[in-house]
């Protein structure tokens, strides 16, 4: 009731005629210097059915050579026997494919008109009373590449007062359909996040041409309109395909300029009649819908196994460290699995590019409070999973308390007392060996509460079976696909180190390197230079000046210098957990040169798939035998990317994810 009476307000509150921050064009039906592009292969064909409202037409044509897109496509207007001088209009604009009905066949017809016609490998079926944005077309293509099993892609359709018009549809028992966050606002968290949905609106929706062909196009007998894009969805779920929901893909939809909205009157009255005939030709599939009634919340979610929520102290970005990019991956496999999942950073803070980032993995993104978020939706959770003791040391009576049926997982990230006593152990610092200590009793006691919790070694698992045995302890690693050796041994020089300043291993390991290690180095390879990516102050830019250092700063890809570099270091000399700069060194098959403590609890043996070097002349005897052996550089490439591969690719962690959550 309470989201029914929402709904009702949202329709009838005052609202703005157009949002000023959509850029709407003024309607005009003048196509003076209005040219599309014509590719002679297109990849995509953007059909548009039209029945008069030619400045709709031509307002709509000028968007798409406004905001263009990176794939080739060509446009194709199907002019269904306008009672105006659409068909003379249109003739002229130069790149236009123009098909004139010889007599009126409904919205159908048109489209399959237009799809016989077609030449791209795409079909975009796009209302004339549409105005697309930035993105509109390559967004929904990027779900196709991304989604193996996407056979239809449907936008974000808003109104051109800024409401959200549909974030694809629902299909109820009975056979109602409903727009997914009708009349919310348009950037409401729940709706930036891709979604698998019932079927998405034909005012903007994406099919291969093939799939389009083998199904027999829209079905006829829902002429001349209405329930066919749920059809086809239907179609397309029964070839063991998918329908997906593109929040990145949006288009401005002036819904009823065609067909109305009264359901009694004109074209709209078809509505109910398909319904009827939708329902007949259905009704085995019917029955695995949610059943009328259902609440909208809860049918948004239908088609999920169960909905998770995870909490880490920020949001993940995978160039940052590390940790993010293991998150973006357990983000990844539990959409995989067929989870609903929901993340809140500690922080609460999330830019729009890490909110659709999260977005492409199914993933919600929610800014409020951890409590409040809980209190509203507690019960509906399968899991919980807090990252870090930092954030479960906050909130795991709250999960207990709020979400009872949950099961609650802590992901330790990686065990912050060992990293402690380590550095405690080596600066000699009695103070942090204090700290150590009451971290350890800290995160025993949350492993203890928890129902499982996740470590990323078996160095680690190992410690904890002796600290705590009663506790379920999982192996949940780094998760690395496995990108190969993109360049030969010939032609690479220098040495690269992947880890941001802040984090008290990487800055002692970037001092260790600018005092001792590549000084040594230069002695005997006086022009080798030794790259550092990651985040890095000014002020320790000004104190590292030493020569043959290049401090980089965080990049958006390593790649170049993974293929032109000779060998990764990892000079740690205090640590826990699996180092990420290593797998991701070897998973682009760059041999690595480590301490004997960056390498714990990674399966490495030295000369064998890494060399292992405890002090500055070590690391410098193993750069120089490394330069001069290529048979040697091969191994170690061979060997550690073979390593990625059995011990931290993602069905490794697939795997510990299914046993816990199934």
């Amino acid at each position: 009731m309470r989201g029914t009476l929402a709904r009702i307000a949202q329709e009838f509150r005052p609202h703005q005629a157009n949002d000023p921050a959509l850029q709407l064009l003024p309607l005009n039906d003048n196509p003076d210097g209005l040219v599309l592009s014509s590719p002679i292969a297109p990849w995509v064909s953007v059909i548009i059915p039209a029945y008069g409202e030619l400045p709709h037409t031509v307002t709509c044509l000028r968007s798409i050579v406004r905001h263009g897109a990176a794939a080739a496509f060509e446009v194709i207007v199907v002019d269904d026997a306008s009672p105006d001088d659409s068909a003379q209009v249109l003739a002229h604009i130069a790149g236009l494919r123009l098909i004139i009905n010889p007599h009126n066949l409904g919205f159908i017809g048109s489209c399959n008109a237009g799809a016989a016609a077609a030449r791209g490998e795409f079909l975009l079926f796009l209302n004339n009373d549409t105005q697309v944005t930035s993105g509109w077309l390559d967004a929904l293509l990027r779900c196709f590449d991304e989604r193996i099993d996407c056979g239809i892609a449907g936008s974000r359709l808003v109104y051109p007062d800024g409401r959200l018009q549909e974030a694809g549809g629902l299909v109820f028992g009975d056979g109602a359909c409903w727009n997914a966050g009708r009349f919310e606002p348009r950037d409401a968290f729940a709706w930036r996040c891709r979604r698998e949905t019932d079927y998405v609106s034909g005012a903007s929706l994406l099919i291969r041409r093939e799939l389009f062909q083998h199904i027999g196009g829209f079905d006829a007998r829902y002429a001349p309109a209405y329930y066919e894009d749920a059809d086809l969805a239907f179609a397309v779920r029964k070839h063991g395909l998918r329908v997906y929901y593109e929040p990145a893909s949006v288009v401005i939809h002036c819904e009823g300029i065609s067909a109305g909205t009264d359901p009694s009157r004109g074209m709209k009255r078809h509505q109910l009649l398909n319904q009827a005939t939708f329902v007949d030709k259905w009704a085995a599939e019917l029955t695995a819908q949610p059943p009328a009634g259902t609440p909208l919340e809860r049918a948004v979610r239908w088609r999920s196994r169960g909905r998770v929520l995870v909490v880490d102290a920020m949001t993940p970005e995978p160039t940052r460290d590390s940790g993010s990019l293991r998150l973006h991956a357990i983000l990844q496999l539990l959409d995989e699995q067929g989870w609903s999942t929901c993340f809140i950073p500690d922080d609460g803070r999330a830019s729009n590019s890490e909110i659709a980032a999260l977005g492409e993995l199914g993933c919600e993104t929610s800014l409020g409070n951890v409590p409040g978020w809980l209190r509203k939706h507690g019960r509906e959770l399968h899991a919980v999973i807090l990252c870090r003791h930092t954030v479960a040391g906050q909130y795991i009576g709250l999960v207990r308390q709020h979400a009872p049926r949950a099961k609650l997982l802590f992901d330790t990230v990686d065990l912050h007392f060992l990293r402690e006593q380590r550095a405690a152990e080596y600066g000699g610092s009695a103070t942090l060996a204090h700290q150590a200590a009451a971290s350890q009793r800290s995160e025993l006691a949350l492993i203890a509460q928890s129902d499982v919790s996740f470590v990323v070694s078996p160095h680690e698992q190992a410690l904890l079976a002796k600290l705590l045995p009663q506790a379920r302890v999982e192996l949940l690693s780094n998760i690395h696909p496995v990108h190969g050796c993109g360049q030969t041994f010939a032609g690479r020089a220098d040495l690269l180190f992947i880890g941001g300043y802040g984090h008290p291993p990487n800055s002692d390991a970037i001092r260790w390197i600018a005092s001792e290690i590549l000084p040594r180095l230069r002695q005997v390879m006086p022009d080798i230079r030794l790259h550092v990516f990651g985040d890095m102050p000014d002020t320790a830019r000004r104190e590292l000046g030493t020569p043959g250092l290049e401090l980089h700063g965080r990049v958006a890809d390593l790649t170049p210098w993974m293929d032109s570099c000779l060998a990764s270091l990892a000079p740690l000399r205090f640590g826990a957990g699996v180092k990420g700069k290593i797998n991701l060194s070897m998973s682009h098959g760059l041999p690595v040169i480590a301490t004997t403590i960056a390498v714990e609890g990674m399966q490495l043996s030295d000369g064998i798939n890494v060399l292992i070097a405890d002090d500055a002349a070590a690391f410098a005897d193993a750069v120089l035998r490394l330069a001069h052996d290529e048979a040697l550089w091969r191994q170690l490439s061979e060997q550690g990317l073979d390593n990625v591969r059995q011990h931290f690719s993602a069905a490794a962690a697939g795997a510990a994810l299914h046993r816990v959550l199934d």
